[in-house]
């Protein structure tokens, strides 16, 4: 790719799929490739596929840290309307590159075109201590979608009894809190 790229090639070419270099390096698994497109000058870091992922979606998705963080300083959109890298981390329970994307001015409750939120995806794919720092954080547990789901009810349909136990927790706190303000 370098070698390539030392030649004129341009890093935002499309494949046969119409898949940018990057997002398609990103999906083989070519992680020096896609870091040597990510510095390439003339690269656009926010191009999307047709699913309308980034290349921080993707890395977010799969927990390469570091090129998250290559992208983010590369002014990668960290919020955008839709799906959101928040979403993906989530859903891929990497906790270290949530605090990353929240470090950054992630939007906590950033809602999918359903409405569903981050929280909900780490309740039903995450793990537990993805969901436990996205309520640290202050996550809205309540927050229900188009459908009137919230993070428990993701949670329930996910079978994930862990993320159900502290869930319902911090449920319980929150009407305690309720009736101690009354």
């Amino acid at each position: 790719v370098s070698s390539l790229l030392s030649r004129g090639f341009d890093p935002n070419t499309v494949n046969l799929k119409a898949e940018p270099a990057l997002l398609n390096a990103l999906n083989v698994g070519a992680l020096s490739s896609a870091e040597v497109l990510i510095r390439h000058l003339r690269i656009n870091v926010n191009v999307r596929n047709a699913h309308g992922e980034t290349a921080l979606m993707l890395a977010c998705l799969k927990g390469h840290v570091s090129l998250a963080k290559l992208l983010i300083s590369r002014q990668a959109d960290i919020n955008h309307p839709g799906w959101t890298s928040l979403h993906y981390a989530a859903t891929g329970g990497h906790v270290e590159i949530i605090q990353l994307l929240l470090d950054e001015s992630a939007y906590i409750d950033a809602e999918s075109p359903n409405g569903s939120t981050p929280l909900m995806m780490a309740a039903r794919y995450g793990n537990l201590k993805s969901v436990q720092l996205l309520l640290d954080e202050g996550a809205d547990f309540q927050h229900k979608n188009q459908l009137g789901l919230n993070a428990l009810d993701f949670a329930m349909q996910g079978k994930r009894p862990d993320a159900i136990k502290l869930l319902e927790a911090a449920m319980k706190l929150s009407k305690g809190d309720a009736n101690n303000q009354k």
